[in-house]
C-alpha cells in the first residue's frame, strides 16, 4: 500500500513552515487551515478476496446513497489492520469528506481511493502526526501554498515534500501544471440551482436556474450538464430531437444518453440501474442581455417521464432526483498536457464524452438552504396497498362469478339437449 498526502492553503510558504514539523519517521501537523487530499494505492493481493473478482474495464451504477456508516465500517473490519489506530482513525474521517473516488486500475492491479476535505472536520484546522508503519510502504507528503502561475489557464504551486522514513530533511519544491477541471470565472456568471416545478405530475421537469445573465469563458465554448438519473425516470430521446421544441426549453441538443432508455418497461422491469444524460444548453448571452439585463435570471427546462412503479403503502412512493453538474466545456490551448496535474479527476463519467484535449468550468450549485443535500425529492402516486386487498377480493369474486354463471349456462344447455332427447324418443315409440 502507497499512501499520498497533499496539504494545500492560501497562506505564504513562511507560514506554512511554521505549521509543521518533520521527524525521521513522521511529520508532525500543527494548527493548519488547509484543504486536504489523501490518496490510497492498494494493490489487489491487500484486499479482502470479495473485492478482487475480475470486471469489465468500463462499469457504470449509481445509487443514493445517504451516508457512509455501512462503507466505514468494512472498511474498519475488513481492511483495517488490526490495533492499527491510525487506519481506523483515517476510516472515521470518511464520513466528513467531500468526496471519495474510488478508482479501478485492472491494468496495475490496483485500486486507488482519494479522499477530499476543503477544511479539516474538528475546529477547522488539522492537528496529527503522520508516521510510517507496517501496513504502508510509502507515504508522500506535501504541504503547499498557491502562487502565481504564469499562465492563466494553469495552476501553481509551492511548498515543500517529505517522504517519512526515506527524507531527513523537508524538499522545498515549486510546480505549475495546466488543469482540465477549473471553476467558472467570476464574470461569467458561476452558481446554479435546481428544483422540480410543482406540481409535478407523471412527467416533471427538472429546472436549472441561473441568477444572471452568462458569458462562455471563451468564444468557442459550450454550456452542458450532465444528468444521472434512477431507473424510475427516463428521457424522451424523441421528445429531445425536436430543434423548436429544444428552443423553447432554452435547450440546445442531446449530446449523449446511455443506460436503459425503453420508454414502456414499467421499472419493476427494468434491468439496469438507470441512465445518463448529456445535454447542452442555450444560454440568452445576446449582447443586449449582457448589456442591460445581466442580473435578469434565466432557466433551462428538461423534460422527464416517470415509470410506473410499484405498489406502496399510503398510496405515495417516493423518488430522489441528484442535482445534475452543470459546466462549459472548451478546447484546451494547443500543446497544453492535461494529464501532468497530479490532482487530476478523471472517469467522472461525462468526461470521457469529450475529446481529451477538453478543459471544464464547473458552475457551482447553490442550494436555498446552506448545506442542504442536493437531491430532490418526488412524491409520485402509486397504487396503494392498503387497498389492494379489496381489489384482490373483487377479482376473486368476479372470477367465482363468471366461472359459475359460465357453469350455469353449460348446464342448462346439457339438461336442454337431455330434455330434448327424452321427448325425442317418446314420439319415436309412440309412431310404432
Amino acid at each position: 500500500m502507497k499512501e499520498r498526502i497533499s496539504f494545500i492553503q492560501t497562506s505564504t510558504i513562511d507560514r506554512i513552515r511554521e505549521s509543521f514539523e518533520a521527524g525521521e519517521d513522521y511529520l508532525s501537523i500543527k494548527a493548519l487551515k488547509a484543504a486536504r487530499e489523501q490518496r490510497l494505492t492498494i494493490l489487489f493481493h491487500e484486499l479482502p478476496q470479495e473485492v478482487c473478482n475480475d470486471t469489465p474495464s468500463t462499469l457504470r451504477y449509481y445509487e443514493l446513497l445517504p451516508a457512509l456508516e455501512e462503507f466505514v465500517t468494512y472498511i474498519r473490519q475488513k481492511i483495517c489492520p488490526k490495533l492499527d489506530s491510525r487506519c481506523l482513525k483515517e476510516s472515521e474521517r470518511l464520513l466528513k469528506a467531500d468526496y471519495i473516488d474510488i478508482d479501478y486500475d485492472k491494468a496495475s492491479q490496483s485500486l486507488v481511493l482519494t479522499v477530499f476535505h476543503h477544511d479539516s472536520p474538528r475546529f477547522n484546522f488539522w492537528n496529527e502526526q503522520i508516521r510510517l508503519n507496517h501496513t504502508v510502504r510509502k507515504i508522500d507528503i506535501g504541504v503547499f501554498s498557491n502562487t502565481k502561475a504564469t499562465d492563466s489557464s494553469e495552476l501553481a504551486l509551492e511548498g515543500h515534500l517529505t517522504v517519512p522514513g526515506g527524507d531527513k530533511q523537508l524538499k522545498q519544491t515549486q510546480f505549475s501544471f495546466p488543469s482540465r477541471h477549473l471553476p467558472v470565472p467570476p464574470i461569467s456568471g458561476t452558481t446554479f440551482h435546481t428544483t422540480f416545478p410543482r406540481p409535478t405530475g407523471l412527467h416533471p421537469t427538472l429546472r436549472l436556474t441561473f441568477p444572471s445573465a452568462i458569458s462562455p469563458p471563451a468564444p468557442a465554448c459550450a454550456l452542458h450538464t450532465y444528468l444521472t438519473l434512477p431507473s424510475s425516470l427516463f428521457v424522451d430521446k424523441y421528445q429531445l430531437s425536436s430543434p423548436n421544441f429544444l428552443a423553447s426549453k432554452n435547450l440546445r441538443a442531446l449530446r449523449s444518453l446511455s443506460g436503459e432508455t425503453d420508454l414502456e418497461t414499467p421499472n419493476w422491469m427494468v434491468q439496469k440501474w438507470g441512465s445518463t444524460v448529456l445535454l447542452e444548453l442555450s444560454p440568452p448571452i445576446s449582447k443586449k442581455l449582457r448589456l442591460k439585463q445581466s442580473n435578469t435570471p434565466w432557466h433551462a427546462d428538461v423534460p422527464l417521464h416517470l415509470r410506473y412503479l410499484s405498489p406502496a403503502l399510503g398510496g405515495i412512493s417516493d423518488v430522489d432526483v441528484p442535482w445534475p453538474v452543470v459546466f462549459w466545456t472548451c478546447p484546451a490551448e494547443e500543446g497544453t498536457k492535461l494529464d501532468g496535474n497530479p490532482f487530476d479527476r478523471v472517469n467522472l463519467g461525462y468526461d470521457e464524452l469529450f475529446d481529451p484535449q477538453t478543459v471544464f468550468y464547473h458552475l457551482q450549485p447553490q442550494p436555498e438552504i446552506t448545506g442542504r443535500r442536493l437531491v430532490e425529492r418526488l412524491q409520485v402516486p402509486v397504487m396503494d396497498l392498503e387497498g389492494t386487498r379489496w381489489v384482490e377480493s373483487g377479482t376473486v369474486g368476479v372470477v367465482v362469478l363468471g366461472a359459475v354463471w359460465v357453469i350455469w349456462k353449460l348446464l342448462r344447455i346439457m339438461l336442454r339437449d337431455w330434455s330434448l332427447g327424452n321427448r325425442i324418443k317418446e314420439e319415436e315409440k309412440k309412431l310404432q
